[in-house]
């Protein structure tokens, strides 16, 4: 029998809405990429340009099995707002978000 593969639950904001899991090395990956390319400025970055991002800082090989960067990164950061690691900033369009912690 196949040995089962370690799954992280990733939550969202939004209410109501469940959560989805992912592999618990994708969920690493894509984590660490984000809390290097978001910086803790009060300006933070645009979100339209995390997914490129994200995409630059991971090694050859996890952007080889990952599948779809963007679904992942935008999976990870809903989840890292939940447990308070990224804000969006309040009142800025488009949307902008900056690391907390």
């Amino acid at each position: 029998m196949a040995k089962k593969e370690a799954k992280i639950l990733c939550e969202t904001p939004t209410p109501g809405k469940e959560g989805t899991r992912i592999p618990q090395w994708k969920y690493a990956a894509v984590r660490a990429a984000i809390r290097k390319v978001v910086p803790r400025s009060e300006k933070g970055i645009e979100f339209r340009e995390l997914a490129g991002l994200v995409d630059a800082a991971l090694s050859v090989d996890a952007r080889r099995d990952l599948g779809s960067v963007g679904w992942h990164t935008v999976t990870v950061k809903l989840h890292m707002e939940v447990i308070g690691e990224i804000e969006r900033i309040a009142g800025a369009k488009p949307q902008r978000i900056r690391r907390v912690r």
